[in-house]
């Protein structure tokens, strides 16, 4: 059975400009992500999915392959994951390359751990699920959302009012860092969620969306004490 990395790496960002090629810690964002598919060992071949020509070579140059370039189609602000993944899945095909598992690890994931990553691999095995993705639990219970109601603020469920916070079940969302699928179910369902999909959860300090440069910054600072905690762990 082999496995397939996909990540997926257009240069049109324009929040951070060429931010899947801006440097994070003297290195390419990007090559982290390439470098914990490499580590993880789990990958029978490491692609990177661009259209952009330095996109690609720097993706060579820290050990990914691209074997082909992305379409135009598939390289503007409305595509969506699910077509850049059926696009790849059927360029392979057309070289005859099959693979039974991929996992599309967004390029922008400086924190992504090598552990979790083999983690969440063994939990779709093991859970036989269509897909399986890294989960945050938000830090607030969700249930004491406020709004705003004719410039006053007010409370979206008001039964919650009196609610003790431990007693309220806690919600999550997508940490925006990898989704491994079975390729089979995928090319059925053609979604990264489904009805069928399971999840590990992180911590706050093991993921950072990075939509602009408080985002990066924010990355920034827990890489420098997931560092930290890693030399104390050591010491």
């Amino acid at each position: 059975m082999a496995n397939l990395a996909i990540i997926p790496a257009r240069g049109g960002s324009k929040r951070i400009p060429r931010k899947n090629i801006k440097f994070f810690f003297g290195r390419p964002i990007m090559a982290r992500a390439i470098e914990a598919a490499i580590n993880s060992r789990l990958f029978d071949e490491i692609m990177v999915s661009t259209e952009d020509p330095e996109i690609a070579e720097i993706a060579q140059q820290y050990g990914a392959k691209v074997p082909f370039i992305r379409t135009n189609k598939n390289a503007d602000d409305v595509a969506g994951t699910d077509d850049v993944i059926l696009e790849v899945l059927a360029c392979y095909e057309n070289m005859n390359k099959q693979f039974d598992r991929a996992c599309c690890i967004y390029p922008a994931t400086p924190l992504i751990s090598v552990e979790r990553l083999i983690e969440a691999y063994n939990k779709l095995l093991q859970g036989n699920y269509d897909t399986v993705f890294p989960v945050l639990r938000y830090g607030h219970p969700v249930q004491r959302a406020l709004k705003n109601e004719n410039n006053k603020i007010q409370m979206v469920w008001p039964e919650y009012k009196d609610a003790r916070t431990q007693d309220l079940e806690p919600y999550f969302h997508d940490a925006g860092q990898y989704y491994w699928l079975d390729i089979s179910k995928f090319k059925i369902h053609k979604q990264l969620f489904s009805l069928n999909s399971g999840y590990i959860e992180l911590s706050e300090l093991e993921a950072q969306d990075i939509d602009n440069m408080s985002d990066w910054n924010l990355a920034e600072l827990k890489y420098i004490r997931n560092k930290e905690s890693e030399s104390e762990k050591r010491a």
